[in-house]
């Protein structure tokens, strides 16, 4: 797809590797609109029966990168960001991860979207919204509270603090969570395990299990998307984005 973005097909299994290990896997404007297509091909394409995500070089991805996402700011549903959680959030197809390292901002709420999630156990996932004075995103606002509680839901989104394997196991985000060393190998076989499976019963069972909240997820990605921009263009979020490039140049 792009150096920043790679893909190979093995066994029905399609990877999607995240690929910028210098800025851990940073999300650019370009990532995202690879990945989209991506995406998109692998739930078009009848040799790949799964899609696994993870990251190059001991990450997942630091979420978006701010210097970009302040020169290509998302301003519509057209944008960029918003087509890629339209994409992964209405896959037909079981959607893999295998989370490394960092896993920060739209890292951890693109997991909500994923059938299936392995960790490392020293990953580290965050959501920091609130922090640069944004909201809440990829329709973690409907799906976290469902899947981790109201308490703990507001907890990790409210305050934005890195938390860790533990409490994404206990929040629901990830399904289990291995030694670094056995990541890529359990995540291989968990994905190769599905692909060998009848693909048209998995796609009606993803179908049966994500269907009654489809609709509602998409309402909430447009309305979180409608806020984001909002917040984009408040004083807060000014300020807050500025002092975090001036302390990445430090």
């Amino acid at each position: 797809m792009s150096d920043t973005l790679l893909t190979q097909l093995d066994a029905g299994v399609f990877s999607v590797t995240f690929n910028r290990p210098e800025k851990k896997n940073a999300f650019t404007h370009a990532m995202y609109e690879a990945a989209t297509a991506a995406l998109q091909e692998a739930d078009r394409r009848d040799d790949i029966r799964v899609v696994l995500l993870s990251g190059a070089g001991g990450a997942f991805t630091a979420g978006n990168d701010i210097g970009d996402f302040v020169e290509h700011p998302p301003a519509g549903e057209d944008s960029a960001v918003f087509r890629y959680l339209r994409a992964l959030s209405s896959m037909e197809k079981p959607v893999l991860a295998a989370v490394e390292g960092a896993a920060v901002g739209i890292g951890t709420t693109m997991l909500l979207h994923c059938d299936y999630v392995v960790a490392g156990e020293k990953a580290r996932f965050s959501m920091p919204f609130v922090n640069l004075g944004l909201c809440a995103e990829g329709a973690s606002s409907l799906l976290l509270p469902r899947m981790a509680g109201f308490a703990l839901a507001s907890e990790l989104l409210m305050f934005g603090d890195p938390f860790s394997t533990e409490t994404a196991l206990r929040a629901g985000i990830i399904n289990k969570a291995v030694p670094e060393a056995q990541l890529k190998e359990v995540a291989t076989e968990r994905a190769r395990s599905l692909a060998a499976r009848p693909m048209e019963a998995l796609k009606v069972t993803k179908r049966l299990i994500r269907g009654p909240l489809r609709e509602q997820v998409q309402e909430t990605l447009k309305r979180e998307g409608v806020e984001f921009i909002q917040r984009l263009h408040s004083d807060e979020a000014r300020e807050a984005l500025m002092s975090f490039m001036t302390r990445g140049r430090k």
